[in-house]
């Protein structure tokens, strides 16, 4: 989730990033043509993007079941929009509680009549938008060490500090000072990476809150930021992000795509389910191509009936999407208008990540399971979209 690492912006390295994977390699379709994301702006946050009036919410072709589970989405994060400073400068706290407020007394049924009467919308730039998806993998744990279960998931350990380097001039030291440890010589210096760790860095402290059965599915499970632990006695461990050891994050796909070693003129598509079977089809060079990915995710358990987003609350299979919140107030509607028709509809910004970069970038929710798994490794489309406001903010941000 919210948790989930950087990317870089060409299709490719999102399906990547996004993507889980499947203990066995499964057929999968041709994938999406190859979108390009639109380039990050240099501006830092909507407020100074050019903003146009977009139609009346009551105009768009959003279907009732849409509005309805859209609507109870958004009842689960509202009140944040009503406590919190917005980034993206298009709202101000005290413009969400009428909508907060209604939402919470509003027919379950009536999430168009909702939508249309205390929203309306902008467009953010020209409006064209980039999607991926991401979902919830399952792969098989244990809450202890036996014999098949030997990928240590690792909670937050008390070494993995902020600091700033001795040797960091002061002019420097700008922003949150970066992740790190400070070694036996009481030097601070970069955590341990992906290959220390899984070598064995942190064994023996106590961390492990469970053992994963395939180090490749956790691998994904990592980029994901959270997923299902399916333990041996058949019932979910849930586990979610803690944090991240602070080492830069490389998007293998990409990796792979430029050796050669996917994509065109390869058995290899250039989709999630592609990456995955390269790296079961070539175990010797499995865990170097890995451990190219320096970054590192720690883990939680999770008492919540679904994976928590950025907000602190679960976020829902097909109503909940990841943004940019410099672009995209926490909180708002958002309605995608997409080149494929999968992810066309309302959805509510509840999650974030380092891949989401930009106006108009989005990353859609999917659940969990085998169709899930599919969809979201498929996504890399582009397309239109608005960004719901509470009526009264758009003529406010034109004649600002």
């Amino acid at each position: 989730m919210a948790m989930r690492n950087a990317l870089n912006g060409i299709a490719i390295a999102a399906l990547a990033a996004l993507a889980g994977c499947a203990s066995t390699p499964e057929p999968v379709k041709p994938p999406s043509p190859i979108v390009s994301p639109p380039p990050v702006p240099e501006v830092q946050s909507a407020a100074f993007s050019s903003l146009e009036r977009g139609p009346p919410v009551g105009s768009l072709p959003i279907s009732a079941a849409d509005a309805n589970a859209a609507l109870a989405a958004f009842v689960g994060s509202c009140s944040w929009a009503t406590l919190k400073d917005d980034k993206s400068g298009l709202t101000r706290p005290g413009d969400w509680p009428a909508a907060c407020d209604a939402a919470h007394n509003a027919r379950h049924d009536g999430g168009a009549d909702f939508f249309a009467e205390y929203f309306e919308t902008v467009r953010i730039g020209n409006g064209e938008a980039f999607i991926t998806g991401y979902f919830e993998p399952e792969l098989r744990g244990s809450r202890i060490r036996l014999p098949g279960y030997d990928v240590p998931v690792y909670s937050m350990p008390d070494d993995l500090v902020r600091a700033w380097p001795d040797n960091m001039a002061e002019s420097e030291r700008t922003g949150r000072p970066p992740l790190g440890r400070y070694d036996q010589s009481g030097a601070f210096v970069p955590y341990w990476d992906r290959e220390a760790i899984e070598l064995g860095a942190l064994a023996g402290r106590g961390l492990e809150i469970a053992w994963a059965a395939d180090a490749i599915e956790f691998f994904f499970l990592q980029i994901q930021g959270s997923g299902l632990l399916r333990l041996p006695d058949n019932t979910l461990m849930r586990i979610g992000y803690a944090g991240q050891n602070g080492r830069g994050y490389t998007a293998i796909g990409r990796t792979l795509k430029d050796r050669g070693e996917i994509g065109e003129g390869t058995p290899y598509a250039t989709s999630m389910q592609g990456i995955v079977d390269w790296l079961r089809a070539n175990p010797d060079e499995a865990n170097a191509v890995m451990r190219e990915n320096q970054s590192w995710i720690f883990f939680r358990e999770l008492a919540s009936d679904g994976p928590l987003g950025s907000l602190g609350v679960p976020v829902r299979a097909r109503d909940s999407v990841a943004v940019d919140p410099r672009f995209v107030p926490y909180g708002a509607p958002v309605f995608l208008d997409m080149d494929e028709d999968e992810a066309d509809g309302l959805w509510v910004a509840q999650d974030t990540g380092g891949a989401i970069k930009g106006a108009n970038r989005f990353d859609t929710f999917w659940g969990n399971g085998p169709d899930a798994r599919r969809i979201a490794g498929e996504l890399s489309i582009g397309g239109k979209a608005l960004i719901l406001l509470p009526k009264g903010t758009v003529e406010r941000l034109l004649n600002r």
